[in-house]
């Protein structure tokens, strides 16, 4: 007795290789796919040409059941949809019982982050590194200051390198930043943060009083931007300070691969979330339109909790050595 199922399949296989040359290896690809189904199928006793939209779901459930990542699954999906697509201009089905059925989204990446020792360890190397004296004192002055302000208010660093000068004029522990769609938001400042800032303003002010040459640029450049420099924006480049800020971390001991400017900012919100914050405040002090962005920080916290009570509960700890 022919397998009117697997029968189908074999046609619509002959049909991809012959009439839109599909080439072997998607051809071996929609095969184990469209047989993975059949299977599944055959065990809830449902025929591929009478499957529902339902039975169809189920499959992509099980596909999560075993493992299947969310792209792993919406390929699996999208060889479903040619297959029946296919049965239904044929005329061989009624309906297309994919048409309802929702691409499985992909989950949102947690983002890389570090923990709290592994910024104190930066910051105590940039601190040092500050304090030496020397024709490079200036650039070591203003990566602190870039360290600290990043930290401390968890700028994007685009909105961080292009600080203009005037908030050094700005009264009190806050700081006025332009983000996004021009939007303006408050943030607070450290104590270090300001400490850090106005020693580097400084000595900048002191390096370009002693700069004979082309006086009158140095000085325009200075009223602009807070870290001005010689590039096309007048300020700078974040590509520059991402540079430093990796050379400074593997000075560190960490993996100069892990640690970037956004990085820092994720670190910024996941250490006031593990400190108490309230998801809101993190959300303004981040300068996102959506909570749902910010919520992905909670994902980590979660992480890290969950690790945590592996770590140290006791019952964790006696069915470990049980084990």
């Amino acid at each position: 007795m022919v397998d009117l199922g697997r029968a189908r399949i074999e046609a619509f296989l002959e049909m991809m290789s012959a009439e839109r040359g599909a080439a072997g290896n998607t051809l071996v690809s929609y095969e184990r796919d469209l047989d993975d189904l059949y299977t599944f199928l055959t065990e809830r006793k449902v025929s591929v040409m009478s499957v529902s939209s339902e039975d169809l779901s189920a499959y992509l459930t099980n596909l999560g059941q075993r493992g299947f990542e969310p792209s792993s699954q919406a390929r699996r999906l999208s060889a479903l949809r040619q297959f029946y697509k296919f049965l239904y201009a044929e005329g061989l089905r009624e309906d297309d019982p994919t048409a309802i059925l929702d691409t499985p989204k992909k989950g949102r990446p947690l983002p890389k982050t570090l923990s709290i020792a592994d910024v104190d360890k930066m910051l105590a190397l940039a601190q040092a590194e500050a304090a030496l004296e020397g024709a490079e004192r200036l650039q070591r002055l203003r990566r602190l200051a870039l360290l600290e302000l990043l930290y401390a208010t968890g700028m994007r660093v685009s909105e961080l390198v292009s600080l203009p000068a005037n908030v050094l004029a700005q009264e009190g522990r806050f700081l006025v930043i332009r983000g996004k769609g021009n939007k303006e938001r408050l943030v607070p400042l450290s104590r270090s943060a300001i400490s850090a800032m106005r020693a580097y303003a400084e000595a900048k002010e002191r390096a370009q009083e002693l700069a004979a040459a082309d006086k009158q640029k140095t000085k325009a450049a200075a009223i602009g931007f807070l870290f001005p420099a010689a590039s096309r924006e007048g300020h700078l480049p974040r590509q520059v300070f991402a540079r430093e800020l990796k050379d400074l971390a593997i000075r560190a001991g960490l993996d100069g691969d892990a640690v970037s400017p956004h990085v820092l900012r994720h670190a910024f919100a996941s250490h006031l979330l593990e400190n108490g914050a309230d998801l809101r405040v993190v959300q303004e002090l981040l300068g996102h339109s959506d909570i749902s962005t910010t919520q992905i920080y909670t994902h980590v916290l979660e992480e890290r909790l969950q690790i945590l009570v592996e770590t140290h509960h006791p019952l964790a700890k006696h069915r470990k050595n049980h084990d």
